[in-house]
């Protein structure tokens, strides 16, 4: 997780080159859709913890994301806010269009990944999604967060995102995916700080799924508390083969390989990784 910021893991000290655990509550939510007429569609979210509506969806959750083990880079631009202790959502739809609103709890989770936090609503965030044919998912979205680091309860956030998702079949089994996305943070006080992504998922057949990535990060934490900014990158490439166990339990066996690029100063002095890993999928 070379190049990756954000968190903390035991309240006191900055994670640096590792991504923070995920709280074992990632979401206990409910939600409500009601016609309205017109064509028209109401609905309600609530979640504690949930997600506002902010980006494309978490990485874990996209098509072209979902089988390889490590998270973006760039997670703290697009989906750092997927895990919300406290969110209340109101949208309205039609057709292919989606309009929602969401206030929130802005703080990110604390280092004890056990508990349910509470707290005021003290964020927002708006978001507008359209699908044109079904093939492709489009959203741009924004958000006013207010002290979502615990290490620095003084500084606040806006972000905006835009991100385009696509999916098709391939072959008579497989499938293509991929997702190009954009965000901006603007802190508060601070820097504005930008982050590109583009990822993929060929699956030529239901055995074997290749999955590249690539990103480029304006990174200011890397250099200590909101140091100089700095644009770093990542290029991954990883693979992984199934084998059906079941009707429900599949074994995989995966490998990526990944590239990066830093500016000197930094001192990472272009360094490269590879990873080897197992999993055992249920469902």
């Amino acid at each position: 997780m070379l190049l990756a910021a954000g968190e903390t893991g035991d309240g006191v000290n900055r994670l640096i080159d590792r991504q923070h655990p995920h709280d074992l509550f990632m979401e206990l939510s409910a939600s409500y859709s009601h016609p309205l007429g017109g064509g028209f569609d109401g609905s309600l979210y609530a979640g504690l913890p949930g997600e506002p509506a902010f980006g494309p969806p978490a990485f874990m959750h996209r098509q072209a994301a979902m089988d390889s083990p490590e998270a973006p880079i760039s997670h703290h631009w697009f989906d750092s806010t997927h895990i919300t202790f406290g969110v209340v959502t109101a949208g309205v739809s039609r057709d292919r269009w989606k309009l929602e609103t969401s206030a929130f709890r802005g703080r990110e989770p604390d280092q004890n990944r056990y508990d349910i936090e509470t707290g005021r609503l003290d964020s927002v965030s708006a978001r507008a999604s359209w699908n044109p044919p079904p093939n492709w998912a489009l959203q741009a979205s924004w958000a006013r967060i207010n002290s979502p680091e615990a290490l620095e309860p003084d500084d606040n956030e806006a972000r905006t995102s835009l991100s385009a998702l696509y999916v098709r079949p391939l072959g008579d089994e497989g499938s293509l995916s991929a997702t190009l996305a954009w965000a901006r943070k603007d802190r508060i006080p601070g820097d504005a700080l930008q982050a590109w992504l583009a990822e993929g998922a060929i699956r030529p057949n239901p055995h074997w799924t290749i999955f590249p990535r690539a990103e480029q990060v304006e990174q200011d934490e890397l250099a200590g508390h909101h140091g100089g900014a700095s644009t770093v990158r990542k290029l991954s490439v990883g693979a992984i083969y199934e084998i059906p166990l079941s009707a429900t339990v599949k074994l995989g066996f995966g490998g990526l390989v990944s590239a990066f690029d830093a500016p000197a100063s930094l001192g990472y002095d272009e360094p490269t990784s590879t990873m080897a890993f197992v999993r055992l999928k249920i469902g």
